[in-house]
């Protein structure tokens, strides 16, 4: 199945985001940079809405979406995309914190995982999250917390 969409090719490695950055240089990015830019996360986490925040961002069709459950580098890239993630996540924690546009960005990623990769992948990722804030003594406002548990059960 070939990729047909910005946001597919994106996740196959074929394309490239609106600034000509590379899947790979995305997940190449040290963390500072991640947490200053705020125009890659649509890419790597796609959703069926157009983006508030980056008119440029790729909008995930239905058959995107079964192109990526489909091919398996497409999937594996997304997970890369994930680990990525969960590993800013882990090593900083200026997100913990009651508000913080991060915990945006987690809400599309969970719902990404939930509608790519399956609600499984999706929960994985969410129960991850809880572990760090939990860890961290429950700071995050309870709607953040909602919105997190409504994506990884497929919906949000």
């Amino acid at each position: 199945m070939a990729a047909n969409s910005a946001a597919a090719m994106f996740l196959t490695g074929e394309g490239h985001d609106h600034r000509g950055r590379r899947l790979a240089d995305v997940l190449a990015l040290d963390d500072s940079a991640l947490e200053r830019s705020h125009d890659y996360i649509q890419w790597l986490f796609p959703l069926p809405e157009a983006s508030r925040f980056n008119a440029s961002a790729p909008v995930l069709r239905s058959d995107d979406i079964a192109l990526i459950r489909a091919d398996g580098k497409a999937g594996a890239n997304l997970q890369r995309a994930r680990d990525r993630m969960l590993a800013f996540y882990s090593e900083n924690d200026h997100w913990l914190v009651p508000f913080d546009h991060n915990h945006l960005r987690i809400t599309r990623i969970i719902r990404c995982l939930a509608l790519c990769r399956g609600i499984e992948e999706a929960e994985s990722f969410h129960r991850r999250i809880l572990a760090l804030v939990e860890a961290a003594g429950g700071p995050v406002n309870q709607d953040s917390l909602r919105y997190w548990r409504e994506a990884a059960q497929g919906g949000g």
